[in-house]
């Protein structure tokens, strides 16, 4: 049996995905900033794609921004509120210490020009708090950037008490919803969300493309020039069949939201309660504020990057983390941030199911994980150690 359990890195495209675009191959293939009929056509379809993704957030259609994806519309949406703070005197961001690397690095960059970044420590229940947030507000904030669920552990944060927190304090608020969108139901008017990202491959739309919400009125800085698409804020000539599958996949997981938690929630369970019994393993993330299909664990005495191989062999197709850090060799920022120490973060384990999984993928992952699990602890000098008692376990 093959089983993809990596959704959280990427989906497989949808049929209403594939329908969506197969005429901007075909038929639709003019420019949109083209005046003939041609051009109009492929802008109409442009348009009604942009309509579509503001539905499915509440937000007005000229509030979508097309770009190639979350990490670009992350890097749009922080640099923007940054430079417009800087013009303010204010140069202060808050994020927090388990952020995609997207927005990481991006607080890095503005660190070396002169801002302060705060990350919140994330050490109780793998998650934050809106008092948190409030405490961090200083007179010079300019921005709160958090996600809105992280891409490892699956913690869900509270992004509508810290969008009120934000708005009382008239400060800018942007989430990473990369993982979020099409998964959990979202309204950025009711959440006082002020900036959002989305990645379309997150929800079976097609690779390379995404979206940043930006609510009317706040000042959008460019950080591709070269043209005048996007209303002057994003250059480079529309990816019209991507931006189209996009759209299509979205409104489709938004029309089946309900139905689809319900099903993933149900198999998650069923997993974390079933690698539970294994010995001397933790779950990761906040167990109750959790993305539908995310199931992560940590197991004491074995290496992740022999686990994930191993369950390759078997037919099971898992990852360890951030599919964006996969060749690295260093533990998992996020599992560090939660507080793991190093020799356990090495030994973990990402399971991100979506509705096309099913319960017999469930009941194969639940005999190999334990079964591959066992083999490698029997092969590690470090668990012969541990139960020896030369050194003590820490799960």
């Amino acid at each position: 049996m093959q089983v993809y359990a990596d959704n959280a890195a990427t989906t497989k495209i949808s049929k209403v995905a594939l329908d969506a675009m197969m005429p901007c191959f075909e038929t639709i293939y003019g420019n949109p900033s083209s005046l003939h009929s041609a051009g109009q056509e492929a802008k109409e379809a442009l348009e009604a794609a942009r309509a579509k993704v503001a539905q499915c957030l509440g937000c007005e259609p000229r509030e979508i921004y097309f770009t190639s994806g979350g990490s670009e519309a992350d890097n749009q949406a922080i640099i923007s509120a940054a430079r417009y703070g800087a013009r303010k005197g204010k140069k202060h961001i808050i994020s927090t210490a388990f952020e995609h690397h997207a927005v990481l690095h991006t607080l890095e960059k503005l660190e070396k020009e002169g801002f302060e970044v705060t990350l919140l420590d994330v050490h109780q229940g793998h998650n934050i708090t809106a008092q948190q947030v409030k405490d961090a507000i200083r007179e010079d904030t300019c921005l709160v950037t958090t996600m809105y669920a992280n891409n490892e552990i699956g913690s869900v944060l509270p992004i509508s008490q810290i969008g009120a927190v934000c708005k009382e304090a008239g400060i800018p608020f942007h989430t990473d919803a990369v993982q979020a969108v099409g998964h959990i139901e979202i309204d950025v008017q009711a959440q006082n969300i002020d900036m959002l990202s989305l990645s379309g491959h997150k929800f079976h739309g097609p690779k390379g493309v995404g979206a940043l919400y930006v609510r009317r009125g706040f000042p959008l800085v460019n950080i591709i020039d070269g043209g005048a698409q996007e209303r002057g804020k994003r250059a480079g000539t529309e990816n019209l069949p991507a931006i189209c599958g996009m759209a299509a996949a979205l409104e489709d997981a938004c029309a089946h939201l309900e139905e689809n938690t319900v099903k993933v929630t149900a198999m998650r369970d069923r997993l974390i309660e079933g690698l539970k019994q294994i010995p001397h393993s933790a779950l990761n993330g906040d167990e109750v504020n959790r993305l539908p299909g995310n199931v992560n664990f940590c197991f004491e005495g074995i290496e992740g990057e022999s686990l994930l191989l191993l369950l390759d062999m078997k037919g099971v197709c898992a990852s360890s983390g951030s599919a964006c850090t996969s060749g690295s060799l260093d533990p998992s920022h996020v599992l560090l941030a939660i507080g793991r120490v190093h020799d356990v973060a090495h030994g973990s384990l990402r399971l991100s199911l979506c509705e096309y999984n099913t319960e017999e993928e469930v009941d194969h992952i639940l005999q190999v994980v334990p079964e591959v699990v066992s083999y490698l602890r029997g092969m590690s000098p470090v668990w012969r150690d541990l139960q020896n008692g030369k050194r003590e376990y820490i799960l």
